[in-house]
């Protein structure tokens, strides 16, 4: 239990950063896992590829993926579609 102010502080935003952290990486998962779900089921996958790749951009602006990450979750994707 902390029991410096400054430390307290910083508690409370970690804390509501890894909920907002959570959340994205929650919704990234989901269209990801969508994405995979139809290309694996044979149906179109061209909007719900753009809404994965978009949910992946917004991670790296959140500052939740790595960019180099998020380049490679965008190209095992785009590999998985074609396959």
């Amino acid at each position: 239990m902390a029991n410096i102010k400054s430390q307290e502080k910083r508690n409370r935003q970690n804390e509501k950063l890894r909920l907002r952290n959570k959340s994205v990486m929650s919704d990234l998962k989901t269209s990801v896992s969508r994405v995979e779900a139809a290309a694996a089921a044979g149906e179109p996958t061209d909007d719900l590829f753009r809404i994965a790749q978009q949910k992946i951009d917004t991670a790296i602006s959140k500052g939740v993926l790595h960019a180099k990450t998020a380049a490679r979750k965008k190209s095992r994707l785009a590999k998985a579609i074609s396959a």
